[in-house]
């Protein structure tokens, strides 16, 4: 992909049957868009991640700890971290960067 665009992102993401769609890689890093529809399915990941809030706006779940969230708004996730979205709007979309070391990095 040329550019990392929402447009691009969601173009890309309406050609495929999963909730997300990776659409760069640099090193550890990959930057993926993010959108499940009803019901986030999501288990902890192996890697640091940040999710960087296109559109939408719901109730964060980490570490059994709810948080509003809304657009612009940048949630971190440490690595083995039990996470999810709920009571999302339909319009919800994320970008998703993991980054690091399998494990997370060093605090």
């Amino acid at each position: 992909m040329d550019r990392l665009t929402v447009d691009n992102a969601a173009h890309a993401f309406e050609r495929q049957d999963a909730p997300d769609v990776e659409l760069f890689r640099h090193g550890t890093m990959t930057i993926e868009y993010y959108r499940p529809q009803g019901e986030d399915h999501q288990h902890p990941h192996s890697r640091d991640e940040l999710y960087v809030i296109i559109s939408g706006h719901g109730t964060f779940l980490r570490d059994g700890v709810k948080t509003p969230f809304e657009p612009g708004e940048i949630l971190f996730v440490p690595a083995g971290a039990e996470h999810r979205f709920i009571s999302f709007s339909d319009d919800f979309a994320t970008w998703v960067v993991f980054y690091g070391p399998d494990g997370g990095e060093v605090a």
